[in-house]
């Protein structure tokens, strides 16, 4: 069957933009669409130039007998800035708070439209980090996680807080959990991922850094770096950011549940 010019551009946008991070040979598309490879490569220019018209992302393509060509997706930076700004605004109203002075956000990062941007955020901040697996701890931080990781095109492991035994040989440690003062556990199981990895953890809130030691001790049982993290909320010194190659999409900058105040702002 042939294919017009047009059908096969909205055919080539729609499987790469569905795709995204995926390397597509040009025998790929020239079986699929039934065109000559010259034809293909004049198409994806065209797509190319449309996607950057758009500001939606990027086309790369790879040179040699392995390569071919993928979609980049990230937000222009007028609609991340617009999101950031709303979802602020949204987790500052002081209903939000609960006991210990926490912030009920479940609503918003199990919302699959959210999650989806969040996801392109994370996987545009870390790019170029060459990253294996994206690494997160169940449950809250696994919808943005999975989002990043479908960006990214990568696997997702879910560390564990408790033992499962459909797991299999796991790995656990303890760690100190400097939020709530408590000795916390954490479990991953050894078919989870490869030695000598390199991994990305996204997760929604990060405080006193606890959390994050204990995954980077869990990972060092993997002989396996964290080469960044990824948090929707932060409310730790900037030195504690860059010590750990933390990037976060939102700042907590006061939370009082006596004086009905909560502030969140995007981080800078």
């Amino acid at each position: 069957m042939k294919y017009k010019r047009n059908e096969r551009i909205g055919a080539l946008a729609f499987i790469l933009t569905n795709n995204p991070n995926k390397i597509f040979t040009y025998s790929y598309f020239t079986e699929k669409l039934d065109a000559a490879k010259s034809t293909i490569s004049e198409d994806i220019v065209i797509v190319k130039e449309l996607i950057e018209k758009l500001d939606s992302g990027s086309i790369m393509t790879i040179p040699g007998a392995s390569g071919g060509v993928k979609y980049i997706p990230k937000l222009s930076a007028e609609e991340e800035k617009e999101f950031l700004c709303e979802i602020s605004e949204k987790l500052s109203n002081p209903e939000r708070i609960i006991v210990g002075k926490f912030v009920f956000m479940t609503d918003l990062i199990y919302s699959p439209d959210i999650t989806d941007r969040i996801g392109k955020i994370f996987a545009s901040r870390f790019t170029d980090e060459d990253i294996d697996y994206v690494v997160t701890i169940e449950t809250k931080g696994i919808p943005m996680a999975s989002m990043t990781a479908k960006a990214l095109n990568r696997p997702l492991v879910v560390i564990r807080k408790e033992i499962k035994i459909t797991e299999g040989a796991t790995v656990n440690i303890k760690y100190m959990s400097k939020s709530t003062g408590t000795i916390q556990s954490l479990s991953l199981s050894r078919n989870s991922m490869k030695e000598n990895s390199r991994v990305l953890v996204i997760d929604d809130f990060m405080r006193g850094g606890g959390t994050i030691d204990g995954i980077k001790s869990i990972m060092k049982e993997f002989k396996s770096e964290v080469v960044g993290i990824g948090v929707l909320i932060s409310k730790c010194s900037d030195e504690l950011k860059e010590t750990n190659k933390v990037k976060s999409l939102l700042e907590l900058k006061e939370i009082d549940d006596d004086k009905n105040i909560l502030k969140i702002v995007p981080s800078e």
